[in-house]
This record gives C-alpha cells, sequence and structure tokens, in this order.
C-alpha cells in the first residue's frame, strides 16, 4: 500500500481547483495537467483503450481475465477540488498512529485540528492520518478516491489469480461546479454499471441524493433622493429581506439532516435601485422538492401582488435529481457492494447523500452509479483529513467488488 500513500501524496501536488466562472472544460489548466500525469501512470501500469479527450476526460480499460461472460464496470473520481479554498501548494503531512489529541496544523496562526470540533477525528485513533498545513483544503476529495482505483488497477493487474471481468475507469473534470458529467460520453465508456468512489466515511454506500435547483430572484427597486422619498421610494434591500422572511426560518441547512429537505439562501446582493438573492433548493422526495419550487414562485407571486407586477422575477432551474429512481431497478449493484465492503471487513453504512454527485447525473444519462466511501472527512477546507487505513479499505473493497461481478450471475 505503499504506492497508495506515495500516489496520494504527489496527486494532491497538482492545482486542480475548479472555477465555475471560466466557461470552458476543464474549467481550469491544471486539471488537464492532472489528466495527462494521470494517462501517462496508466500507461505504465499496463492499462489499454486509454483515452483523454480535450475536455479532460480520461478513460482506460483493465482486460478480463477470464473467459467466462461478465458485465462490464466502471469506477469513477474526479479530477477537480473544490473552489471553497485553495488547492495550490497543498503541504500534507502524516500524523502516524493519532493519539485523540489535538493537531497543531499550523502553529504560528495557532490553526488546530480537534476533535471538541471534529469528534469524527476519534474514531481514527491509532490510525495514521494524512493533514494540511492549515493553509489550504487537502484534496481527499477526490484524488483519494482517484489514488484508490488506479491502485486497485494495479493490484488486480498485478494478481491475476484474481478472475475479474473488463474494468473501465473514468476520471472526470469540473465535478466541484456541477459539470462533472454533463460531457461525460456514457456510450463510449461501455459499461453497464459504474461506482464512484468520492463518498466519506468508510463504509458509506449512497444510491439516493438530492434533488436540486437553483432560485435566482431579481428585486426591482425605485431611488429616489432620501429627503423626498415619501410615498415614492421602494427599497429593494428591505424587499429582499421581507422575501427572506416569508421562507420557513427552520428549513435552512443548519437546522436539518438526513431525509430533511431545505431552502439554502447562498447570496445576497443589493442596492436600493436593484437586489439579487439566490437560493439552491434540496429535498430527496420528488414531490416536495417540486412543491418547494412552486412555493418560491408563489412567494414571487405575493410580492408582485403587493408591490407591483414584476418586481419580483424568479429564474428556477433544475440541477441534478435524486438517482435513487434510476437504481432501485437494478439494486444488485448496490448489493456487490455491500457484499464486498461485508467480506473485507467493511461495515457498510447505507445512507442518502445530502448533496449530489456526479452519480446522480450519470445515472440519468444511462449509466447507474452508486457512490462509494473514498474515507476522506471534512471536505473543501483547511481541516480536511483522510486516514490512511481508511483508502487501503477501499482499495480491498474495489477489488473485491471486481471478484465478485465475475463469481455471479447476472
Amino acid at each position: 500500500m505503499n504506492h497508495l500513500v506515495n500516489r496520494f501524496l504527489k496527486y494532491v501536488s497538482f492545482d486542480t481547483q475548479s472555477d465555475e466562472n471560466s466557461g470552458v472544460t476543464p474549467s481550469t489548466s491544471g486539471q488537464l495537467e492532472f489528466a495527462n500525469y494521470l494517462k501517462k501512470e496508466l500507461e505504465a501500469i499496463g492499462l489499454e483503450d486509454i483515452t483523454l479527450d480535450d475536455n479532460g476526460y480520461l478513460f482506460a480499460t483493465l482486460p478480463a481475465n477470464t473467459e467466462k461472460k461478465v458485465p462490464t464496470i466502471g469506477f469513477i473520481s474526479h479530477m477537480d477540488t473544490s473552489p471553497d479554498m485553495s488547492g495550490k501548494n497543498v503541504k500534507p503531512r502524516i500524523v502516524e498512529n493519532y493519539n485523540g489529541h489535538d493537531i497543531t496544523l499550523c502553529e504560528k496562526e495557532s490553526i488546530i485540528l480537534s476533535p471538541k470540533q471534529f469528534p469524527e477525528l476519534l474514531n481514527h485513533k491509532g490510525e495514521d492520518l494524512i493533514v494540511t498545513n492549515g493553509h489550504t483544503l487537502l484534496g481527499a476529495d477526490d484524488k483519494a478516491g482517484i489514488a484508490e482505483i488506479i491502485t486497485a488497477m494495479e493490484y488486480l493487474k498485478a494478481h491475476p489469480e484474481i478472475k475479474h471481468g473488463a474494468i473501465r475507469v473514468g476520471f472526470t473534470p469540473d465535478e466541484e461546479i456541477g459539470l462533472g458529467a454533463h460531457k461525460f460520453d456514457v456510450e463510449k465508456f461501455g459499461c453497464e454499471w459504474a461506482y464512484t468512489l468520492d463518498g466519506g466515511e468508510v463504509g458509506e454506500l449512497e444510491y439516493e441524493n438530492f434533488n436540486a435547483a437553483s432560485a435566482t430572484i431579481n428585486i426591482q427597486g425605485r431611488n429616489v433622493h432620501p429627503g423626498y422619498a415619501k410615498g415614492k421610494m421602494i427599497n429593494s434591500i428591505l424587499l429582499a429581506n421581507e422575501f427572506i422572511n416569508l421562507l420557513p426560518a427552520d428549513e435552512v441547512p443548519e437546522q436539518t439532516e438526513k431525509y430533511e429537505g431545505f431552502y439554502h439562501l447562498i447570496a445576497f446582493q443589493g442596492e436600493v435601485d436593484k437586489s439579487t438573492i439566490s437560493y439552491i433548493i434540496r429535498d430527496h422526495d420528488r414531490a416536495i422538492y417540486e412543491n418547494r419550487k412552486a412555493e418560491i414562485q408563489r412567494l414571487v407571486n405575493k410580492m408582485n401582488e403587493k408591490y407591483g407586477e414584476n418586481t419580483f422575477i424568479a429564474d428556477i432551474k433544475d440541477q441534478y435529481f435524486n438517482m435513487r429512481e434510476k437504481i432501485e431497478p437494478v439494486m444488485h449493484i448496490v448489493d456487490v457492494a455491500h457484499e464486498a465492503m461485508e467480506q473485507v471487513g467493511v461495515k457498510p453504512n447505507v445512507k442518502a447523500i445530502r448533496g449530489g454527485t456526479d452519480g446522480s447525473q450519470l445515472s440519468f444519462k444511462g449509466l447507474p452509479c452508486p457512490n462509494i466511501f473514498a474515507g476522506g472527512l471534512n471536505f473543501h477546507g483547511r481541516y480536511e483529513f483522510v486516514p490512511i487505513q481508511s483508502m487501503e479499505k477501499a482499495v480491498n473493497v474495489i477489488v473485491k467488488i471486481s471478484e465478485l461481478v465475475a463469481q455471479k450471475e447476472f
């Protein structure tokens, strides 16, 4: 497993932060640089049918080593890191045999990774943790997944006694800005089903995610000199606040969990003359999700009745849907992953994703694609870390899934 750790440490040295404003694919040049590096690595370990297109999608094949007819399956991870925090000049450090105490990430600035704020650390006492220096994210989301997939393919290549069908691997750009699956060529990938390695804690197995929409609401006010404003001024900032307060205060991310949906105010730009508020809308239940979108429009209509036609204009757009409706008809693909975890000593934790994943969009494009843990925690920030032992378990799960698919009849 030294290859696994060394790979990951090398991968996080690439600055692959995506940029939702670039308008190109991949959205940043660092992702393509990383993809070219990975392409050479896949060639070196002997994978075949390796392709890297102009949009930064990297595909490769580990050929079958059995004459039995076996479904072609895939494993997918994304190359970009979140725009939420810099991924440049990542300085990872390994904390060996973690003792359960605070971990000083940056002594000079007193940046501490503490179990008081992050109690999940205590689940990994005695393990070896890869952490940041407190000034960047780590990039375990999803470079841990890439390292695990490639290490598993290398292991299968070196152990022909483990029989498996053809296995496709795919590494995608721009997942963090919701575009990872947009230009993914499902037909070219050529699998019956696949798994994304993009989950968190050990044992996570997910085939449900939010239905998701964005809502941008433009509010037109009227600005006049404040000394002469009576009966004339319409302050769009105040109208925006009035609208915000019409939505239920407890249906927000910080007040919800599990299958509870929410309205999340993510941006507010305002002047007296014009303001814009932006929401994301989330719910696992499709009917409730549709009702949430309708409620936004209903409140917009209500405000227009009060303040005049077109004072409020809403732009509501679907982003992605719950992959459960596409995976439930082929639940054997989840069952295989569940069994693989159990066979390698990992307790499966089947849960719904409170977010989205490439697997959701791919499932709706015809490639059913549950999500499996990659082992990292506290994604998108300076407190991100990944236990080495969790990454090793992910490799074992990939290998076992590949073996089980060759053993079963579908």
